[in-house]
């Protein structure tokens, strides 16, 4: 009974010494591993996006999304959590052929995180229709790549 007694409180030590690394302790936020960037390679991630919809192809646009992100987008009302329902608004919104131009930024950049918003202007070349927006990307690094976490978009509400 003894030598019982011994193992439990010997696995409940280990366990506690463990823990202390694990995700959501304060010592695990503090010896979080951040990756370098620059403003510049948060700039390029909007290209990044705008290359994808000149492919036309929904899910070369949705691919630049996190799993877990949420699409606020222009010319819907319904924000778009799954990898379905954005695939379904970019089915939608590539058919007019979409091209985007940043007319003015802003970058935030944090550990493993950053947010880039500003005002962006669409035209849409089957259409020829022009679009003045306002945007904000947050995006996040996964170990591989960055990733869109939020994307919200919308049409300015003066004309000009």
């Amino acid at each position: 009974m003894k030598l019982l007694r011994i193992a439990a409180l010997a696995f409940v030590l280990a366990g506690c010494a463990m823990n202390q690394g694990a995700p959501g302790t304060a010592q695990a936020s503090r010896t979080e591993s951040c990756k370098m960037t620059s403003e510049q390679e948060i700039a390029a991630l909007f290209d990044r996006w705008n290359r994808s919809l000149q492919t036309g192809d929904p899910h070369k646009v949705v691919a630049n999304y996190a799993e877990r992100s949420i699409l606020l987008p222009t010319v819907s009302n319904k924000p778009r959590l799954t990898i379905a329902e954005k695939e379904d608004y970019f089915h939608h919104f590539l058919q007019n052929g979409p091209s985007g131009k940043i007319d003015f930024r802003t970058i935030e950049l944090g550990c493993n995180s950053a947010v880039d918003s500003g005002l962006y202007t669409f035209t849409f070349a089957r259409t020829g229709a022009v679009v003045k927006a306002r945007f904000t990307y947050t995006y996040h690094w996964d170990g591989k790549q960055w990733l869109i976490t939020s994307h919200h978009s919308s049409a300015m509400p003066e004309k000009t």
